[in-house]
This record gives C-alpha cells, structure tokens and sequence, in this order.
C-alpha cells in the first residue's frame, strides 16, 4: 500500500483535545509562549477561533481564541472569552504592556498565550490547528506523517505531488529525503544525499535567493545535463525561515497541478521541522530574541518576561562583550563566541540568557538581592577568559548596573555599553573588566557626548587651532589634550605622544601664542579640555 492510500487513522472518527502544554511544546516558543497557564498546565484545548473585534464573541467551549486586533481591550477580551468557556486566548505581541491582560487572565483561569508580531494569524491558525487536531486527523494528503517524522513527511510529498522530494534546512544542509520506489534522482541530489549538504554549484545563492524572495512556489528548468528540473518553496513560521521543500520533476514528471500540492506542503511542513528541531536548541534561540526585541524596545517586559520565565519585576543587569580588535564583521565574529559566553552567565544563573546585536554579544543577568557587583564583574571576566582561551579571541566587558525590572534593562544596556566604549578608548588590557561605577566619570563625558551640548559652541581658540590642524596637518590639538590630561606634567604628556620633554614644552607655548590659548585661567583650561576630550571621543580629534 502506498504512502497516499493509507487508511484514515480511527482518531479521526472522534473527538481529539490534547493538553495545552502539549500543543506549545509540539509549535515550539517560536510560535506561542505562555503568558499565563492556569493551574498545572493539562487544561486540554479544542480548535482555534479567529475573533474579528467587529463580531460579537460566540460561546466555544474548550476552544483557543485568537485574538485578532486586540490592543489595549484585550484584557476585556480575555474576561469575555473566559465567560464564555473559552480555555486560552492568543495576542500578539506589539510591545505594549500586557500585564493587565496577565492579572486577567489569572482572575479568570484562562490561559493567555503570546505570538510574536510576524507570524501572520492565517499561518497561525494552520499551525494551531495541525497541533491540536491531534494523529492522523489533518484533512491534507500529508497527513500519513507523524509530527516531526521529516522523513516520512519527504515520502508523502513525493508519493503525492509525483517526483522525488528533499527538506533542507536554512543552510542548505539535507534533513531528509523521500525514497519513493520509481522515482529518479540527478547527480545533484545523489552528492547532496550523500554528502548531507547541497552541493556547492555557481547558480546555487541564486536559487535560493529566489525561493526565499518568493510568496510560493517555485520552478526551474534544467541547466544542462545531470540537472533534472525541480520545483522549490520555502517553509516558514512567520518571519523565521526554517528550510525548503525540493521536488525533481523528471521521471515520472510531477502530477497537474503539483505547485499548488507544495504550496500547500510548505505550509503543513512548518510543523513539522518545528518538532524535529533540538527542543533546548530551539528554546535557546527563542529566548536570544525575545531579549533582543526587549534591548531594542519592540516587546515588553511583561511579554519578555513570560518568554523568558522572569517576573517583570526581577532585578537585572546587562553585560555587554565587544570584541578588543577590530573585525571586518563584527556580528559574525560575536556570534561565534554566543555559547561560550552564554554558557558561562547560565554558570552565574540558570536562567541567564544571551544575544548578538550591533557587533557585540549581551548578556541578561538576574541579580538575587544581597548580590554584590564584584560577583557580577567575576562572572563576566569568567566569559572573557573562556573566549580568550578557547576562541582566541580577545574582549573589552562591561557591565551595566542592576536594575528593578526587565522594563529598565535597556538602560543598563546602554551603561554597558559606554563602558566597553570607555574602555577601548583608554587602550588597556582588552580583558579589563569594570562596572559603571568604576569609570562614572568617563561614562558622564560620553553622555554629554550623545547631547552634543557641551561641544556646539567651541571656544575661540580652540576653533582655530583645530582649523589650523586641518589646514596644516599639525597637531596642536592632540598635544594640548595629552598636556591636560597629564595635569600639566610635561614628562607624562612627553611619554604619551612618543616625543622629548622640552619638546612637548615648547609645543605648549607656541599653541598659546598662536591661537591665545590661556591655561592660566582655571575655567577656560577646565572648558578646553573637556572640549578637546569630547571631540577626541566624538571621533573628530
């Protein structure tokens, strides 16, 4: 019997509610996490119910509310919904407070679930109801393949759409492939199969761009020979790319109307790759970018917080780690250190959790009270000595100071990272380490840095020995703030710019003559200096 003419599985014949724990852990956090779960969890769940807030809201007993449109009303929604026997209600998560939806739902023993803003609620609802309508009940021609069996899932794609199937993931590496008896393969997909990886080929980033680019389906026709024609579409979950369906069409060639048969493979399969997925692995990028959207500020803290298994409430601080030498792609080069660091913050705290971003890896770190910051800076010191010994790779830390909530961990962000900044500024040890409170005063000067105040209006002097620096390549600006910044101790500043003491000196003297200069008057050289350094910090000395 064929993969396609298998008889309907009996659980078909009868009503099928599964645990709702069950359904989150088959759709993965990528797709829903628990705001609030009532109880232990087992409430078991019916189909979804997609709710227009133009409708009035039916009586659906058992069912998951998918709450279309809700804002600032959806704690009414979720009081409605739990009057009316509904067991969960989903929101989408827009950045806006939903702790009132939370304290609702918890009055009324409902659970609230969040999706993330880029799932479409259309595909939401597919994948909803390929979850919950539990074995062998899905009405599609895929339905043969068990949830995550990405093998069995390839042979029911070929045995229905006729021609041999491959699943890759993002990267071009081969998940599974369909033996279906009688179907050919091309060189191509033979090296692949073998290989576990698409072969390397000149047309391939071209290919896969215009899968990925595409709304469906798409075909190529053969190159030359060894190369059979082949149909292709992307799988996705929401914005999340999670691999491509290939499907040769040789001999027998594909059946009528096989494009619209993958269009709807790649929507059933985004259930599938999510199961097969390494469940910790899949958690752990899950929880990555809700604390990117959380530093960036395109989620909330009450919606971060149930991601993340943290009151909003929890104190908090955030580490950054830049790395101490530049590198042509400093994102590429911190997400290579990503699990180094992040395993050494879950040492420090189990539910500690990291991310890249903007060339840097961060780390949220929960504080217990009574911690002191000298544990903080030891725990990620222990990252920067790891990266060091097992990466090679050297970094300048930061850590921001422990705040009252996920609401003020942007904040702590931004304090971490002027420390890195401090510190990369001052050229030390690249695996120095300090908190803000240790460079409070460096950091000061970079906030009047992002103001701008204090170096709009240059003084007068200092406008035209700058100018003249320009003009002239010389560097009297450089040699005044070195001067400054030794207290007016000539042998340091010499020591600093690599040149003889008395010339330092006579360079000092000509400046003031040149450009009347007056270090002589306590304001102004208090005010030249914090110029001088601010415009060194700004990039522009």
């Amino acid at each position: 019997m064929s993969v396609s003419q298998r008889p309907p599985d009996a659980s078909m014949t009868r009503p099928y509610r599964p645990p709702l724990a069950q359904v989150l852990q088959t759709l993965g956090s990528h797709v829903l996490s628990a705001a609030h779960l009532p109880g232990d969890g087992s409430l078991t769940v019916g189909e979804p119910v997609v709710h227009d807030p133009d409708d009035p809201l039916e009586e659906r007993p058992g069912c998951v509310l998918l709450a279309v449109g809700s804002g600032a009303d959806a704690r009414d929604l979720v009081r409605q919904a739990a009057a009316l026997s509904y067991h969960a209600v989903v929101v989408k998560d827009r950045g806006t407070d939903l702790g009132p939806a939370v304290e609702a739902a918890g009055q009324a023993r409902i659970a609230l679930l969040i999706a993330p803003q880029q799932i479409p609620w259309r595909q939401l609802d597919a994948l909803l109801t390929a979850a919950i309508s539990g074995p062998g009940a899905v009405t599609t021609a895929y339905a043969s393949a068990g949830a995550g069996d990405l093998f069995a899932f390839a042979n029911a794609v070929a045995a229905t759409i006729g021609g041999a199937t491959c699943i890759e993931d993002p990267q071009g590496n081969v998940l599974a492939y369909s033996n279906v008896p009688g179907q050919e393969i091309d060189e191509i997909r033979r090296t692949g199969i073998l290989g576990r990886r698409t072969p390397q080929r000149p047309t391939n980033r071209t290919e896969y761009s215009r899968v990925f680019r595409a709304d469906g389906p798409v075909r190529f026709d053969s190159l030359g020979p060894g190369h059979t024609p082949r149909l292709a579409t992307a799988v996705r979950a929401g914005a999340q790319l999670l691999g491509f369906i290939w499907v040769l069409d040789g001999t027998p060639p594909v059946v009528p109307g096989a494009m619209r048969l993958l269009d709807e493979a790649g929507r059933v399969a985004a259930l599938h790759l999510l199961r097969a997925r390494d469940p910790a692995d899949q958690e752990r990028r899950h929880r990555s970018e809700t604390l990117r959207a959380l530093l960036d500020g395109t989620t909330s803290a009450s919606a971060a917080g149930a991601r993340l298994g943290l009151p909003p409430g929890s104190r908090v601080a955030v580490a950054a780690f830049a790395p101490a030498d530049p590198a042509p792609e400093p994102d590429t080069v911190m997400a290579g250190v990503l699990d180094l660091v992040g395993l050494c913050c879950e040492t420090w705290h189990p539910q500690a959790v990291c991310t890249t971003g903007w060339g840097r890896v961060y780390a949220l770190l929960p504080v217990p009270p009574g911690t002191p910051p000298s544990r903080l800076a030891r725990a990620a010191g222990d990252a920067v000595t790891a990266v060091r010994k097992s990466a090679r790779l050297s970094l300048y830390a930061g850590v921001g100071p422990v705040v009252a909530g996920l609401g003020e961990a942007a904040a702590s962000r931004r304090l971490a990272e002027r420390v890195v900044r401090v510190l990369a500024d001052a050229g030390g040890e690249p695996v120095a380490l300090v908190s803000d409170e240790r460079v409070r005063a460096r950091v000061a000067l970079l906030d009047l840095v992002e103001r701008g105040d204090a170096v709009e209006q240059v003084l007068e002097p200092v406008r035209r020995m700058l100018d003249h620096d320009r003009a002239h390549s010389t560097t009297h600006g450089v040699t005044l703030l070195a001067y400054l910044d030794a207290f007016g101790e000539a042998a340091k500043a010499a020591a600093e710019l690599s040149v003889h003491e008395n010339t330092l000196r006579y360079r000092v003297r000509r400046l003031q003559e040149l450009f009347d200069v007056d270090l002589a008057d306590p304001a102004e050289r208090l005010v030249i200096w914090l110029q001088l350094r601010l415009l060194h910090l700004r990039g522009e000395l």
